[in-house]
């Protein structure tokens, strides 16, 4: 019980700190999530088509 009250307390404080972005940091972050996104399926993609080449020749 004293773990989940110390959470809580930890969670409280934690949101006190934080603000709410600015217009251009928001852009920003969706920036660079999208690109983030974008570079992980484009990684996925080379495997799976690399995977596929490969294990067609065997």
């Amino acid at each position: 019980m004293q773990k989940l009250k110390t959470f809580f307390i930890e969670c409280k404080r934690v949101l006190k700190v934080t603000k709410k972005p600015t217009g251009e940091e928001f852009k920003n972050i969706v920036k660079v999530s999208a690109l983030g996104m974008i570079l992980i399926g484009f990684v996925g993609y080379i495997i799976v088509l690399v995977y596929r080449i490969f294990s067609q020749g065997g």
